[in-house]
This record gives C-alpha cells, sequence and structure tokens, in this order.
C-alpha cells in the first residue's frame, strides 16, 4: 500500500513524502521536493559580492547561514583578513537565528505532534493568551481545515499528552515563544541591519559599527531568550521524552554524520569553532574533504551529470526525467548517506570531547531518560540536542558580545580579483551548508550551495541508497496507514527546509 503524507504541513516549502506500507510497517519512503528554483543558475554573471545578498533569498527563515556561508567561501577567494570586530558580529548575528529557529520549530512546527490541542477546551480561566488559542481552536475544530492565523490542523490520529495541564501549560508557551523569537530576531537585527534578509552582512565582517548600546541591547535581548530557553524549552521537551520515551528508539537515520563546525573562535581558517567540525562514522571522528564531497542526480529531475563534485557541479532542469522523483539532489560524502543537523553537530562535538558543555550535558540527560549517546539517532534525539545547541550558543554569545571593540574596525577592505574561487561553510540551524564560488573576469562563472535539507531529504542515490530522513522512516511501525503521525512525527524532527533542499 501506497500513501502520499504531502502536502506536509508545519515545514518550510512544499514537500510530498510517500510511503509504502506493508504489515502495518513503512518498508519504503520517496522524500519528494516538488518545485525547482535555480539559484546557482540566477548567480552567473553577477557581481561575486551580490551573492550574500542574493543567496539569502533561498530562505526567509535561515537567511544569515546562506549570507555568513557566502560571506566565507567570499573571504577564501578574495584572501581577506577578517577584523575580530566583523568575526564576532558574524558570530552574534548567526547564533541569535540559531536561538530564534530552534524555538520556532519545537513550538511552532513540532511540539503540536504531541500536545494535544483539545484539552485547552476545557480550560475556564481568565489568561488572555489561553482564552484566545482556546478561540482558535474551536474554530478550527469546527470548520475541520486550518485557516490564516489559527495554525492548529491539522491533528492527526495519535496518541497526545495526557495531562491536561502538561497540554494547556505548553499552548501557554506556545504564545510566549512566539515573543521570545521576537527578541532573538531583533538581537540579530542590531548588527545584521534587519531580519530576514541582513543588508549587513558583507565578506570580510559587517558593516554595523561596533557601539556599547548596541552591545547593551543585544545582550538584553539574548539575555531573556537564555531565560526562556532554560525556563520553558528544556522543560517542555523533558516532558516530552518522559511521556514518548519509545521515540528513543524511532527515526534513526542509516549513515553517518556530518558538521561543519560552528561560530569560530578566530579569523583562522582552520581554527576552533565553539562546536567542532567532523565526519562521524562507526564511533569515529574524522576531518571533513571537501574533495569527497559529490551530488547524484539518478533519482532527482535533472539530466545534467551524476556524482560531480562541488567545484564541478552542473545544473540541468529535467522536469519529465523518468525514474526521478525529485528536485532536491543526492549529496554523498565518500559515496555515503550523511545526516546533518543538530544531532549531527551534538554527536561529532561530543565523540571528539572538546567542549566540555556539551558532553556534561550529554551525560546529563543520557543519565535521566536511561539512554546512550547513540540514541539521540532518533526522534527525541534531535529535539534534545536543538536545546543542548541552545544552552551552548546562548551562554557563547553572552561572552562574545564582551569581546566587540566599541569602536574599532569592523570590515576589511575587500578587492574582488579577476580570477578565484573559494569554500564557505557554516553550519545552518538545520545543519551543514556549503558555499562554493568561482569567479573569472570579475564575475561569478559558478555558484554552487550544498544546504542541509539536500542532504537530509535527499532521494535515492545511484547506489540505490536512501537519504537521511527516508531511511529514518523505513522499519517504522504505523498505527494508522493515511495519518501515520509516527512518520510526521520523524519528518518534523528533522525540520525539513524544502525551500532550501531545492533552492
Amino acid at each position: 500500500m501506497k500513501v502520499d503524507l504531502g502536502p506536509v504541513t508545519r515545514i518550510e516549502g512544499h514537500l510530498n513524502v510517500k510511503t509504502t506500507i506493508e504489515n502495518d510497517q513503512i518498508v519504503d519512503a520517496q522524500c519528494m521536493g516538488e518545485m525547482f528554483r535555480g539559484f546557482e543558475v540566477i548567480l552567473r554573471g553577477r557581481d561575486p559580492l551580490d551573492a550574500q545578498q542574493i543567496t539569502q533569498r533561498i530562505c526567509g527563515v535561515c537567511p544569515y547561514a546562506h549570507a555568513i556561508a557566502s560571506s566565507y567561501a567570499q573571504e577564501n577567494a578574495y584572501g581577506l583578513q577578517v577584523p575580530a570586530n566583523g568575526r564576532i558580529m558574524h558570530n552574534l548575528i548567526q547564533g541569535a537565528n540559531h536561538l530564534y529557529d530552534y524555538l520556532l520549530h519545537f513550538y511552532q512546527l513540532s511540539a503540536l505532534d504531541f500536545v494535544d490541542v483539545t484539552a485547552i477546551l476545557k480550560y475556564t480561566g481568565k489568561d488572555a493568551d489561553l482564552r484566545k488559542i482556546k478561540e482558535w481552536v474551536q474554530a478550527e475544530l469546527a470548520s475541520q481545515k486550518a485557516f490564516p492565523g489559527a495554525p492548529f490542523l491539522p491533528r492527526l490520529n495519535g496518541d497526545y499528552l495526557m495531562d491536561d495541564e502538561l497540554n494547556i501549560g505548553a499552548l501557554k508557551h506556545y504564545v510566549e515563544a512566539m515573543e521570545v523569537q521576537k527578541k532573538a530576531n531583533r538581537a540579530a537585527a542590531i548588527f545584521g541591519g534587519k531580519f530576514p534578509h541582513s543588508t549587513a552582512i558583507f565578506p570580510g565582517g559587517c558593516t554595523q559599527a561596533a557601539r556599547m548600546d548596541l552591545i547593551a541591547s543585544y545582550q538584553s535581548f539574548i539575555s531573556e531568550t537564555k531565560e526562556f530557553i532554560h525556563s520553558r524549552y528544556i522543560p517542555d521537551i523533558v516532558a516530552v521524552a518522559e511521556n514518548f520515551p519509545e521515540y528513543w528508539q524511532i527515526g534513526a537515520s542509516k549513515g553517518g554524520f556530518l558538521s561543519y563546525g560552528l561560530l569560530p573562535l578566530s579569523a583562522e581558517r582552520n581554527g576552533s569553532r565553539v562546536l567542532a567540525p567532523g565526519v562521524l562514522q562507526g564511533g569515529k571522528v574524522k576531518p571533513v574533504d571537501f574533495g569527497l564531497i559529490t551530488q547524484d542526480v539518478g533519482h532527482a529531475k535533472y539530466s545534467s551529470p551524476s556524482g560531480l563534485k562541488i567545484a564541478e557541479s552542473s545544473l540541468t532542469p529535467d522536469p519529465g526525467k523518468k525514474g526521478a522523483y525529485t528536485w532536491t539532489k543526492a549529496p554523498r560524502y565518500d559515496g555515503r548517506v550523511m545526516e546533518v543537523g543538530p544531532a549531527a553537530r551534538i554527536l561529532v562535538d561530543y565523540h571528539l570531547g572538546g567542549n566540555k558543555t556539551v558532553k556534561s550535558l550529554v551525560d546529563t540527560y543520557a543519565a535521566m531518560f536511561g539512554i546512550t549517546a547513540d540514541n539521540l539517532n532518533s526522534v527525541l534525539g534531535r529535539h534534545l540536542c536543538r536545546a543542548v545547541n541552545a544552552v551552548v550558543i546562548a551562554d557563547f554569545l553572552l561572552e562574545e558580545s564582551e569581546r566587540i571593540d566599541p569602536g574599532g574596525k569592523t570590515m576589511a577592505d575587500i578587492v574582488v580579483p579577476a580570477t578565484a574561487e573559494g569554500y564557505g561553510v557554516t553550519e545552518a540551524s538545520r545543519g551543514a551548508l556549503l558555499h562554493y564560488i568561482r569567479i573569472a573576469d570579475y564575475k561569478i562563472a559558478a555558484y554552487e550551495c550544498v544546504v542541509p535539507t539536500t542532504w537530509n531529504a535527499s532521494p535515492r542515490d545511484d547506489k540505490g541508497q536512501p537519504g537521511a530522513m527516508e531511511s529514518a522512516l523505513v522499519g517504522t511501525k504505523v498505527a494508522d496507514l493515511q495519518d501515520q503521525i509516527e512518520a510526521v512525527r520523524i519528518i518534523h524532527s528533522f525540520d525539513p527546509c524544502i525551500a532550501c533542499s531545492v533552492h
């Protein structure tokens, strides 16, 4: 039996997932990115300094990550020496965007997979937020369809939190989280110029001046965000984990883990980062080698050659291609499937052992839930790893903001060479992000983005290996063959961004 789960809601972009069911178990899955965009084509022939602006339009949720990756690629190509303030401002902008995105993902996109929104119908108190939610839920349930401003449907058949107090509390936090997300975004906009789509991020730093009043405002917003992370976000994840412990065993991808590392601690290209880079396979971490990354298109809707390395990449759309089922390519590392994202960041760093906070938090929660680090490759593991990321990043941002030199230089002097090429890598909230630029005659001759969800939601490669999300779905038992809430929980745990994956 084949079932289309699309359009999958509470994600960014247009995704269908087709599952094949036998004996109430998913035996095959196809992740289908349903549109073509072609940003690499758009960039050809443009001024290289347009790249960090244009690539932000790939996604309105994580534009800063694209701006940073593009800036890193150009810094590499131009041979720029980035002043300390410029590097710090890049970190402050991107880190704040991560905090916003983790809260958005859990509360607005994933929590409703576990929270029983109908519990609010029993609420008789006077809290204005909860009364408003009650009105929204009543209206949605009465119409049996979602409508703008009321995001609580579809409500799938399945088990939800049983405790009314937990459900109503989570819905209260749902509204509170939106206010905190605003604060994280305002923090990012202080140095980024605006959100979304920063106007201040450039190769070599930021155009914003380093001022004490801006630093103080930034610290205030991040401190408030940090408080919410500890008082609301983490306890809510713990509550879900305590009530759905089976999801430590559900949704494991069948491959390795790749992280480029997040938030550089120095201007050195291969210097230390707050969360370390690496490729984790078989319990061992190795350095990342960009030359081992290729992209297969055997099951993607492109007729350009398959298996090309990044610098050789080509893009020829072929919507009618036989055997193809998605507009997403299939990136592979040394021919192997990789999961990227929050679990990859934490697992890579945990196995390297360089960040004591990561190790302490993972060990603490592992003891609390009776699991091991290996169980982070799961639905609950991905949610918990986002929270661990959030704790580490929030602490770092407050420390990093103290390192700004008020009045100091924030931008390198840029001279675009006639011919050059460069790689730039960072970690978007959803995972490993790579930008590659090649310049000829002062113009962009080639540009390539290899994006987190392109890794996670990739189709089968030319060897027939399913991507991380497809492999995580296979083997899952489903109680309702049509709704498949178990599958939806797996999909949401990856936080797919299809606009990014098809870019």
